[in-house]
């Protein structure tokens, strides 16, 4: 009977609202936690049709889902390695206790924002156990190519603070002026000798010396040769010589001093355009540039002044670490106390067609599912996804204003189906009283 369908409907009323309760609950106690997706509540009519003429109330149903899509604002903090995602994406993350069991495989789960600071091992993880995963970078700083379409190459994100670092030197710049009067007449052909600090592949300082050989005239009368022997040795082969060039300067008006020529002897052919050549120290090739014929940069003679004017030259020796950044493009950079800094990982960021169709887990974290489809490991700031922002972590998505709101919506509305219950009582009543 129909009086019978309105106490069902009273009832799922009842049951409806105490699940939109429960969200709401659940939003309000989580306004204040980091990366908290706020739960909802959707109600759906139940229409049962007799056919006869009379109706028969269906009630309501409910469902929840979590709006994972929905970002929170952002807050700053004071540390390097507080993470968080602005815009589309998610940071990949795993478990301490799969890293524990040692096994080899650790499941993949995703978030939003973290606070991650290094433990005992230097491993990256949240006060809740949460590690932060990555792909590790090859010795030289450089992300090798790893499957996109799977987790198989993340790895925990592991910070050796004890970690030293040091580059070799590959090339260096000479920038010198020679006198021009050691070439006249008279000279005494003194060699010039300038030594050149480099770094070798174990980071050890080593020289180059580069020695300058006037070629003097025979004769009182004869003009100026503007010729040099330039002669390269190295400390780390006990001073063999590695490089051994002729060269000519211009004494023209309109070059006087710049190089017109130069002749390779020994070592690496120069490059007349570049201006740059080879030679071999003991760790391996150096490149030198000295200026490009006729240009006036890096060698000139002129004067009688023998002066380097630009000796520049990369490398460094081994440093120690001291600090950790995370770019928004998910490199881990590692800054060392001798000026130089190194990628050592990079953080993808993961992205799937629904994510509102991920598992919600604790601790804010997700699992990919049927409904979510298949992932895709980004490079931060590619494809749809956003940014990576350190030093911030991402709010609750919860407006506690607009909970209350619904709460007071939520209670008149559990007081009307208990209302319609009551009244369905009364009447049930009535009815029982009819044959009294």
């Amino acid at each position: 009977m129909t009086i019978s369908s309105s106490l069902n409907a009273g009832v799922s009323g009842l049951a409806a609202n105490a699940s939109r309760l429960a969200t709401i609950s659940d939003n309000i106690a989580n306004s204040s936690t980091y990366g908290y997706k706020r739960a909802e509540a959707d109600f759906h009519s139940m229409v049962i049709e007799s056919g006869s003429g009379t109706y028969s109330a269906g009630g309501v149903r409910v469902t929840t889902r979590r709006l994972i899509d929905e970002a929170g604002a952002l807050a700053s903090t004071s540390n390097s390695t507080d993470l968080a995602v602005r815009g589309r994406g998610f940071l990949p993350v795993t478990t301490e206790s799969s890293i524990g069991t040692d096994n080899g495989e650790s499941p993949m789960y995703l978030t939003t924002t973290g606070s991650f600071r290094t433990d005992e091992d230097g491993i990256l993880k949240t006060e809740s156990g949460l590690v932060l995963l990555g792909w590790p970078a090859d010795a030289d700083g450089t992300i090798p190519d790893y499957a996109r379409d799977t987790s198989d190459g993340l790895e925990p994100v592991q910070i050796n603070v004890n970690q030293f670092a040091g580059e070799p030197t590959t090339q260096m710049s000479l920038g010198v002026n020679l006198p021009a009067t050691e070439t006249e007449a008279g000279a005494s052909g003194d060699a010039l000798t300038l030594p050149v600090e480099y770094f070798d592949n174990l980071g050890t300082s080593q020289s180059v010396t580069v020695t300058f050989t006037p070629s003097v005239p025979a004769a009182a009368t004869d003009p100026a040769t503007n010729t040099w022997t330039m002669t390269i040795t190295d400390s780390a082969q006990a001073g063999a010589v590695i490089g051994e060039y002729t060269l000519v300067f211009d004494e023209t008006r309109a070059s006087g001093g710049t190089l017109a020529s130069v002749t390779t002897v020994s070592g690496g052919t120069y490059d007349d355009t570049t201006g740059v050549f080879e030679v071999d120290v003991a760790g391996g090739p150096i490149s030198i540039d000295i200026g490009a014929v006729g240009t006036g940069t890096g060698l000139t003679q002129l004067s009688d002044s023998f002066a380097p004017t630009a000796i520049s030259k990369d490398g460094s020796p081994v440093g120690n670490m001291t600090s950790v950044e995370i770019d928004e493009n998910g490199y881990v950079i590692a800054n060392f106390d001798i000026g130089i800094s190194r990628v050592v990982y990079q953080i993808p960021l993961v992205d799937m067609p629904n994510p509102n169709g991920l598992e919600a887990l604790d601790y804010q974290t997700y699992n990919t599912t049927n409904e979510s489809g298949s992932f895709f490991l980004w490079d931060a700031g590619d494809g749809p996804t956003g940014d990576i922002v350190s030093y911030a972590l991402e709010e609750s998505s919860t407006d506690v204003a607009g909970e209350l709101t619904d709460l007071i919506q939520t209670q008149r509305a559990y007081s009307s189906n208990a209302k319609v219950i009551q009244t369905v009582d009364e009447m049930l009543q009535e009815t029982t009283n009819i044959k009294r």
